[in-house]
């Protein structure tokens, strides 16, 4: 199945770091009202833009319990956070792919043992676009693949009409929106498009987007950014960063289906753990070409990555901490409610928390 989602240091862009104080947590790694076991120290990670509003969420939650230590988080984007943490130059990182075969025997070389891979963001990706005087708008996998293989050229397409009877649609021309960066929800859209699309993607998926022209921006604030400041536009982002653009529903079975977390975790529930990666992963291959009524297929499973062991003892118990608290029912809420994302499982949670539990030194 197509995988998805789910050295020397080097020193992170402060400016663009989230970095907030925040302390350690107890034996069990639970946050607590009483201000923790007092741990300190400072960890930093980098990787997904997709988490950021999550990202800045867990750690101010965290912080309330946690006021003496600092975590730091860079949202370069997922390759450049796989890149990074493989490197040692990161003590954790955040991915919407999970490491392939060269990125993961990287990362065990640079932990010296087991990588951990935890999911702790779930959310659908949304279909963004801006047209002027529609706002409902169908689409089928196949459609999509046209629109951004740039072989469907113009928003009044019988294609597209065909599925959208009731809208004004515009003579006018589309100009699709790429990442221009390595990005795991490139990754994620295009192992969408070449599990559903058939022939209309003819291309293999991967972080970097392999179509010539149309438009590109860096981050998903800079995809976000270039659909809403044209007209005709239409991209790929994180559902919650999404905003007041116009997002369209997608084609599963006899049905189209507008994105919710709710709609995307039902995907990832029904998909399988990824073999052959050790104990301490949890990557999953996404169902993307599900017709299973209520789904939303174009989803990303954003991941933890973290050391199963550490040099150092306060980084392995920071780390642990951090994790476990994103992890928790309260990280989980934090998350959907400032993130729009899905809130993991009761049952994923309790196989994740012993591998977390069991970050240590030595």
């Amino acid at each position: 199945m197509i995988r998805s989602t789910l050295g020397r240091a080097i020193a992170l862009p402060a400016a663009t770091a989230i970095a907030i104080g925040m302390a350690g947590c107890g034996a069990a790694n639970e946050p607590s009202g009483d201000g923790g076991s007092g741990l300190s120290g400072t960890i930093s990670g980098a990787g997904a833009s997709s988490q950021e509003a999550a990202q800045q969420a867990w750690v101010a939650g965290f912080n309330k319990a946690n006021p003496d230590a600092t975590v730091n988080y860079d949202p370069i984007g997922s390759g450049g956070g796989r890149e990074q943490f493989a490197a040692g130059g990161s003590d954790f990182g955040g991915t919407d792919a999970y490491l392939d075969d060269e990125e993961l025997e990287a990362s065990k070389e640079r932990c010296k043992g087991d990588v951990v891979e935890i999911p702790a963001y779930i959310s659908p990706v949304a279909v963004v676009y801006n047209l002027e005087g529609v706002d409902e708008l169908n689409l089928k996998p196949q459609t999509i693949a046209k629109i951004f293989n740039q072989e469907i050229k113009n928003w009044n397409d019988p294609e597209i009409a065909e599925d959208n009877p009731d809208a004004e649609l515009p003579d006018k021309a589309i100009t699709p929106v790429n990442r221009s960066d390595e990005s795991g929800t490139t990754e994620n859209f295009l192992e969408y498009l070449t599990a559903t699309a058939g022939d209309a993607w003819p291309h293999e998926p991967s972080g970097e987007w392999p179509v010539k022209g149309g438009e590109a921006a860096a981050q998903t604030s800079g995809v976000v950014n270039a659909v809403k400041g044209g007209d005709g536009t239409i991209g790929y982002a994180d559902a919650s960063q999404a905003g007041d653009l116009g997002t369209a529903k997608v084609g599963v079975g006899d049905e189209f289906v507008e994105y919710s977390p709710e709609a995307a975790a039902a995907v990832v529930d029904s998909s399988e753990r990824a073999e052959g990666r050790g104990d301490t992963s949890f990557a999953f291959d996404v169902a993307r070409d599900t017709t299973e009524a209520g789904t939303y297929p174009i989803v990303l499973v954003s991941y933890m990555m973290a050391c199963a062991n550490y040099d150092d003892q306060e980084k392995a118990d920071l780390v642990s901490a951090y994790l476990s608290y994103i992890i928790s029912e309260e990280g989980q809420q934090t998350s959907a409610e400032n993130a729009g994302s899905a809130p993991i499982s009761d049952e994923l949670r309790e196989q994740i928390e012993p591998v977390v539990d069991g970050i240590s030194a030595g």
